[in-house]
């Protein structure tokens, strides 16, 4: 089989170490049943239309968690990769996650007159909790599951002979996040965790952190698991 996003990733490397000392709570994330139902095509179309919504919810705290991020930075290429990532989410990807969900029957005014879920609620706020306890590299391990996570998803996705894109109505979002935009953002943001983490003792700190990653993954898991729970 074809090595998986983060296969490739060097295994000392701090994401490396962190997916090594949390492999339940990330494999729970990458490999849930909503992900391997949208990878053949059988996921309901309910659970699908409340993800994206609750996605699109979601992207608005993840833009104040990069905000708080830019804040917490303590250089420049740290400040400006992560503000550049605000801009991104609030003036690109809800565009395109807007453009995404119309296709689906979703407009804006439906979805933001949604309340968030119990599942976003937590999961959001669990990470700016850690950005406002801790320092960037607490609050970059949160975030690392949503990014990096969705580049290992839609490669894994790609790579399963038990995915099936013919046919498969969730195809162009398998193919978004396997695209090589996408990966080559994901691989930008481990990068940065390797350079902020060297200026804030990563080394020393890997158990806490992994506690961290390993909430953040299984929160995650936890979203997909409410796609699935509202389609039943």
């Amino acid at each position: 089989m074809t090595d998986t996003f983060t296969d490739i990733i060097p295994a000392q490397s701090l994401f490396g170490r962190l997916r090594a000392n949390a492999p339940d709570a990330w494999q729970s994330y990458v490999c849930h049943d909503f992900v391997r139902q949208l990878g053949n095509g059988t996921l309901p179309e309910a659970a699908f239309k409340h993800y994206l919504i609750q996605d699109y919810l979601f992207l608005i705290q993840f833009a104040r968690a990069y905000a708080l991020a830019t804040y917490k930075a303590d250089d420049l290429r740290a400040m400006r990769q992560f503000s550049g990532t605000v801009h991104a989410i609030l003036d690109m990807e809800m565009s395109l996650h807007l453009d995404f969900c119309k296709g689906w029957g979703l407009f804006e005014d439906d979805i933001v007159a949604e309340p968030e879920s119990r599942a976003c609620i937590t999961y959001t706020r669990y990470v700016l909790d850690c950005g406002a306890r801790g320092d960037v590299v607490d609050l970059q391990v949160a975030l690392m599951p949503c990014m990096v996570g969705y580049a290992e998803i839609a490669n894994r996705l790609m790579a399963s002979s038990d995915t099936r894109l013919d046919g498969n109505p969730y195809r162009p979002w398998i193919e978004m996040y396997a695209s090589s935009e996408f990966q080559d953002v994901a691989k930008a943001e481990i990068d940065l965790l390797e350079h902020t983490a060297q200026t804030r003792g990563g080394d020393a700190r890997i158990k806490g952190l992994a506690e961290i990653f390993a909430r953040a993954s299984r929160l995650e898991a936890d979203f997909w698991q409410m796609g699935l729970d509202l389609a039943k």
